[in-house]
């Protein structure tokens, strides 16, 4: 049987709970919440959850205190960034070390692989003794032909299993499924395919993608139509991946309700933000102000800046986009994300892309 070309999606299963049951062995199977500095009195939210406490509905992004409450038994503790750092790479040097592969890293716990197999399954399973054998963490592979059916496949093959996805069974799987599910369309995405008539995958995967263009515009509309289809890229790049900006933010402790304690803050904000881009080489030519007032009501402001790699420069035109902050709100987080040119941003002009705010 002849080799073919395969996108496998390894992801591993609550990585970060799991490094630190790695280094507690005592905390196996017990519900554990990582956000923060580990104290479920402070304005933090969870990073991640073992799948015990998420069985109690806590999941990533939730304040820290409210899942506190859910899980009252939960082991709660602080982020340890070198430590998952420090996993990571050794899972991803495991990964390049597989015969014939491709690596190309999304995160700190997921990446994509491409091979050539007869036995794609074989080779998964092969993958995942060998992340455990190095790391002693475990992982799910999902199985595809391009990029997108490989990462939709791993979330059946959780935790620690193998799935696969490809032109020929997409629709059986996630054709009634809604449309959220699909990765790369959020729930917000997902309401306004809803108002067009599409809650479906089967009806993305229909629907003309001239008729999405009124509503997410010339090079989105076509793109969810081709994520309903499953279809799109279906070669790893290895290239390694640049950032295209930086961001900050800060909980506060305590509520800020003054212009002074706001301005300084974001001078702190702007001076940790210009420390990660200075090695960059590249000049800020976007600011995205992230304002979360209390109790929770967050807004951004965004703004397009010319090209500059002044700090001074930079901070004048953070404090100018404060500016729109609503007076007499009081604040309970502050973030900033600095955007920079690609490096071929010039020869092919910018392309949509995502903050994660």
């Amino acid at each position: 049987m002849a080799d073919t070309p395969w996108v496998l999606h390894v992801d591993l299963d609550q990585f970060i709970a799991a490094v630190e049951v790695l280094r507690r062995p005592e905390l196996a199977g017990k519900p554990i919440i990582v956000g923060g500095r580990g104290d479920p009195n402070e304005r933090a939210v969870v990073s991640t959850a073992s799948y015990e406490a998420r069985a109690f509905g806590v999941g990533s992004g939730m304040p820290l205190r409210i899942a506190a409450r859910k899980v009252p038994d939960a082991v709660i503790l602080p982020v340890d960034h070198e430590a998952y750092l420090e996993a990571s790479e050794r899972v991803m040097a495991t990964l390049r070390a597989q015969p014939a592969a491709t690596v190309q890293v999304l995160g700190w716990d997921e990446a994509f692989v491409g091979i050539e197999t007869a036995d794609p399954e074989a080779y998964a399973r092969a993958v995942q003794a060998a992340v455990f054998e190095r790391t002693q963490l475990h992982c799910s592979v999902g199985i595809g032909d391009t990029l997108v059916r490989a990462k939709v496949a791993t979330g059946f093959g959780k935790p620690a299993g193998v799935f696969r996805l490809t032109a020929a069974n997409w629709l059986d799987v996630m054709g009634g499924r809604p449309t959220k599910e699909l990765w790369g369309v959020g729930a917000k995405v997902s309401g306004r395919l809803s108002k067009l008539g599409i809650a479906t995958v089967a009806e993305l995967a229909a629907a003309d993608p001239q008729d999405l263009i009124p509503e997410f515009g010339p090079r989105m509309g076509p793109w969810y139509a081709q994520l309903g289809r499953g279809e799109g890229a279906n070669v790893v790049d290895d290239t390694p991946w640049v950032a295209r900006g930086h961001s900050r933010e800060t909980t506060f402790q305590r509520d800020l309700t003054g212009a002074a304690q706001v301005h300084e803050a974001l001078r702190e904000l702007t001076s940790r933000v210009l420390e990660d881009i200075a090695a960059e080489g590249r000049p800020v030519i976007g600011l995205t102000l992230k304002v979360r007032y209390a109790p929770f009501s967050t807004k951004t402001y965004a703004r397009k800046i010319p090209a500059t790699s002044d700090g001074n420069e930079i901070l004048t035109r953070v404090l100018e986009l404060a500016s729109g902050i609503e007076a007499g709100h009081p604040i309970r987080l502050l973030g900033l994300r600095a955007e920079m040119p690609m490096p071929d941003d010039a020869r092919k002009g910018h392309t949509p892309t995502r903050s994660g705010w």
